[in-house]
């Protein structure tokens, strides 16, 4: 598979921030699988309210009309979304869509009129590139787990802010998945966590 290693400091900002900033890069694969972590500022629990859950969803829908891609899993908790996308042959640029996204919902979140800069999201996110199907299963459990994990629920179908039901649907899961630990899981944690 072809990689792209992009860094995303300049070599003149690494240069003179190397003290004080570590190197972020990003593995950017054209056509690629992600697993993405989003946090929203100092973990402030927003996200699941009526009207965050309106203003994330218009933001989505209205980036992927332009910049496509797929939303293959996602959960939102109150301070932090898990998905996976797949981004269409070609097209490696899910910063861009994740920036869009940001600040569309800034747009729609944030009171008319809003002249001062709010801190609604940490500045970046993490990601992680699919490697293959067995990633990809552990990625999604990752995701529909992650509610029963953070103490939400004690049982994923209890989640109503994620792809669950809809894998359920799909013969992915039984519908009494997610009581205990996915054996996927045993043993792993997110490196970021």
């Amino acid at each position: 598979m072809p990689f792209i290693l992009a860094a995303a400091n300049s070599a003149t900002a690494l240069h003179e921030s190397i003290a004080t900033m570590p190197e972020y890069r990003r593995w950017l694969q054209p056509g690629g699988t992600f697993f993405f972590t989003v946090v929203t500022y100092e973990r402030r629990p927003f996200l699941t309210e009526p009207r965050a859950r309106k203003c994330l969803s218009q933001a989505i829908r209205e980036i992927r009309s332009k910049r496509p891609f797929t939303v293959t899993a996602m959960v939102m908790l109150p301070e932090h979304l898990h998905c996976v996308w797949e981004l269409p042959p070609g097209d490696a640029d899910f910063s861009t869509r994740w920036q869009l996204i940001k600040s569309r919902f800034d747009r729609l979140w944030l009171p008319p009129k809003t002249k001062s800069p709010h801190e609604v999201w940490q500045p970046r996110f993490w990601e992680h590139c699919v490697r293959n199907e067995k990633d990809l299963k552990r990625h999604v459990d990752y995701i529909h787990w992650n509610p029963v994990k953070h103490g939400h629920v004690t049982r994923a179908r209890d989640w109503p802010y994620s792809t669950f039901k809809r894998f359920v649907k799909m013969g992915e899961y039984d519908i009494n998945w997610g009581q205990a630990e996915p054996a996927t899981l045993a043993n792993w944690t997110l490196p970021q966590e």
